[in-house]
Parts: structure tokens; C-alpha cells; sequence
């Protein structure tokens, strides 16, 4: 029996094994670090920052392959957001491009895993080029570790400027408002922001 299950378990491992070894594109994540590490055929290709899932979100951790490819999605959940070179590993997670570039390098999605629109340009060309079979996305880490180790991004405050414009005095109408129109008509003298009515 002992021999039986062994050739059954080699019979189903033979096949994944097989799969492993003729992988070329490996990405790999580390939530803790905030980093996405590529390599193709052994040899490293590039190290970027991303932006995983923030607080209240979760971004899966496990070995997977893409599912889909998208040039262009929008996100339905998350109104119509735009997800740029989409790869998509599991349900409705992907690695995708993002407009808010200060923020990579710290977890701020709701849950996928973020990129500059060049990497993320160059990700999705490099999984097509090779195959969605020959990759394999590694998800490993703590997000929690990431509030330990890294600093916030500094957001920049805008500030206001505040515009000081001297008050337009309406001409009163001389029939109806007399006292007022007479009061119209004398001479102004201005000291900065102060006006004082002459006699």
C-alpha cells in the first residue's frame, strides 16, 4: 500500500515539479519591506517599491500564478478606479499601476499590490513575453511590520492663499436713501486696511 501511495503522490508532484523548474519569471513581494524583487531565468531584473493593502484591507500571502492579463481595467468595487497593465493572481487581486506614486513604498491599497506605471508597464510585458504559466508571484511578509520599519510619506499641505480685496461701496439711490447717499459723497481717506470718512 505504502509503494501505492507513493507512485500516486509522485504521479501528482511530477507535474507541479515540472512547472517549477521551467518557470522564467519569478516576483516576488515582501509585504514587510514594501518591495517587489523580479528575476528572469535566475538572473535578478529589478527591484521596485509598491503599496500593498492598508489598514482594514488584506493582501493575500502564498505562491500564484496570473490569471489575466489586462492592458487597461477599471475597478468596479472601488468606483471605477483605473488599474493600468493588470495582473490578476487571485480572484480580484492584482499587480497594477497607480497614479499616487508618493505613496509607494508604504501599504496604502485596499488590498492589490501597487506599482509606478513604467514598472508596472514593464511587469505585465515581461509576463506576456514568457507566459502566464512560466511565472510564479510570491507573497511573503507582514503588513504589520511595515508600520514598524518604514515612515509614512510626508503628505504636503496646501495652503491657502488668502486674497484681502477692499469692498466695492454701492452707490445708494438718491431719492429713497438720502442720508446714506450724502455719506457716499464724502471724501475717503484710506490708512492700509482701515477707511475713515472725512467730515
Amino acid at each position: 500500500m505504502k509503494r501505492v501511495w507513493m507512485v500516486l503522490l509522485s504521479l501528482f508532484a511530477l507535474p507541479m515539479l515540472a512547472e517549477v523548474a521551467l518557470a522564467r519569471v519569478e516576483v516576488n513581494i515582501n509585504l514587510s519591506s514594501q518591495r517587489m524583487n523580479v528575476y528572469v531565468d535566475g538572473a535578478h531584473y529589478g527591484s521596485w517599491r509598491v503599496s500593498t493593502g492598508r489598514r482594514g484591507y488584506f493582501t493575500p500571502r502564498g505562491t500564484f500564478r496570473p490569471r489575466l492579463l489586462k492592458r487597461m481595467h477599471y475597478s468596479r468595487k472601488y468606483d471605477n478606479a483605473p488599474m493600468p497593465h493588470s495582473i490578476f493572481f487571485l480572484g480580484g487581486y492584482a499587480i497594477h499601476g497607480t497614479n499616487a506614486i508618493s505613496r509607494l513604498g508604504y501599504p496604502a491599497s485596499h488590498g492589490c499590490v501597487r506599482l509606478h506605471p513604467a514598472n508596472a508597464a514593464k511587469l505585465f510585458d515581461l509576463v506576456k513575453q514568457h507566459g502566464k504559466r512560466n511565472t510564479i508571484i510570491r507573497i511573503t511578509g507582514s503588513t504589520t511590520l511595515a508600520y514598524a520599519r518604514l515612515k509614512p510619506p510626508v503628505r504636503k499641505r496646501r495652503i491657502a492663499r488668502r486674497r484681502y480685496q477692499r469692498k466695492k461701496l454701492r452707490r445708494p439711490r438718491a431719492r429713497r436713501h438720502y442720508r446714506a447717499y450724502r455719506r457716499w459723497r464724502r471724501p475717503r481717506i484710506y490708512f492700509g486696511f482701515l477707511e475713515i470718512y472725512g467730515g
